[in-house]
Parts: C-alpha cells; structure tokens; sequence
C-alpha cells in the first residue's frame, strides 16, 4: 500500500478480517494469533504497519464465536479491548455472529465503554445494525451513532 501510491492517495487502514487467531484462547485468556500465519504475532505486525504509516484494523465478534468458528469477545470484552490496545491495533470491526440481537443493544456500548478505556484511539466499526436490519427490525441509528464510529447495514457483498 505504501509503495503502491495508496497512503499519498489518502488510504490508511490495512484490515485482518476473520480467521486471524488460533482456535483457541490463550491460557491467560487472551487471543492469540494463529502461529502460522502470523508467527511473529500481532504486535509485531502492528508496528510493521505504523512503520509504513498506516493503521492495523482487526476483526472481532461480539458472540461466542466468530463467524468463522474461533474466538469471540462474549464474555471477554475488557481482555480483548486491552488486548487490541497493547497490540497497538488501531480498528476493531466487530461482528455479530453467535450472540443474540436483543443482546446487542447493551454489548455493542460495552466494547465500546471498554475500547475507550484502554485510552488507545481505535475507530469502532459495528455490524449491529446488519444484523438488526436481518431480523426485519429498523435499527436505532441514534443509538448506534453514540457507541460506534463507523457500520455495516446489510450483508457482505
């Protein structure tokens, strides 16, 4: 991206969707990086990145699992915010699989309580509405422009 013309063209984020951690948590708890694919870890990464002058976004999922089948924040949302923020993560997409609707509500401003805690600036993407929007229900727009910086409204392309 930087050699390329994209961050002089004003492009900054480079963006790990699903499937970036091992299968399982570490026994601290914490998400780890599958060590295949990234043996040096995210941290490492991240500062990669900054180096270059671009931000690292991550993906993540407010249920039990992600989308994919690995981790999710449920029950872990203050240990991955923190997490994120030792890394040095700069974007947190946080998706919706395995968790309940009527649960996002009050999840989606709890990550987000949690991510500003950590007092490391990370721009918040939330598929809240996505999934609300799934159910054939109206989103509350206000409510999610109070906890998220940036959404997803329908499905992938």
């Amino acid at each position: 991206m930087e050699q390329d013309g994209y961050l002089a063209a004003g492009y900054q984020y480079v963006n790990i969707d699903d499937c970036w951690m091992a299968m399982e948590r570490g026994s601290d708890g914490r998400l780890v990086a599958d060590p295949k694919r990234f043996p040096r870890g995210i941290k490492f990464l991240a500062d990669y990145v900054h180096n270059k002058g671009l931000k690292l976004g991550i993906y993540e999922d407010f249920g039990t699992h992600t989308c994919g089948g690995y981790p999710g924040s449920k029950f872990y949302m203050e240990l991955d915010a923190q997490t994120f923020a030792d890394w040095g993560i700069d974007s947190l997409k946080l998706d919706g699989c395995y968790s309940g609707i009527e649960d996002m509500k009050d999840g989606y401003p709890i990550m987000e309580f949690y991510l500003n805690k950590t007092g490391r600036p990370m721009l918040y993407s939330c598929s809240w509405p996505a999934y609300v929007v799934f159910s054939g229900t109206i989103p509350n727009y206000k409510s999610i422009a109070n906890s998220c910086n940036i959404w997803r409204n329908y499905a992938d392309i």
